[in-house]
């Protein structure tokens, strides 16, 4: 008697090899767009972090108030990419005036990517500031 795979044995294990190789190529796409979203993420993360450490060093900033810009693409991997701020009083001492010591908070929203499929990440830092004298007040 002859030892051998018949037509249907071969035909059967063919399309379990297909089917194996079609989920493993599967995996592997979901695999490269989730590596590709968190190197974007990454990215973003450390474009806040720098963002934010230039924030809480600007002593210019208006108190209360916003600021907004973008980053340079070079920076960003040529991903449009841009950012705002808002700085609020978040500690004051009661009938504080001018020179007093008050804690101030900067809410910083970096975002990145096409309108469409717009991404966000905030970060809030807190810094020591003085309460400023106002205009022609002495």
């Amino acid at each position: 008697m002859r030892r051998g795979f018949t037509l249907l044995e071969m035909l059967v294990a063919t399309a379990i090899m297909g089917i194996a190789v079609v989920g493993l190529m599967s995996n592997l796409s979901v695999s490269m767009r989730n590596a590709s979203r968190l190197t974007d993420y990454d990215r973003a993360a450390l474009l806040a972090h720098e963002k934010m450490d230039q924030l809480l060093l600007d002593s210019r900033l208006p108190l209360p108030g916003a600021v907004s810009g973008v980053f340079d693409p070079a920076l960003a991997d040529n991903v449009e990419a841009g950012w705002s701020a808002r700085l609020t009083p978040f500690e004051v001492p009661p009938q504080a005036g001018p020179g007093a010591d008050i804690l101030e908070r900067i809410e910083l929203q970096v975002w990145w990517g096409p309108p469409d499929r717009r991404r966000t990440l905030t970060l809030e830092g807190y810094r020591r500031a003085v309460l400023p004298i106002p205009a022609g007040g002495q």
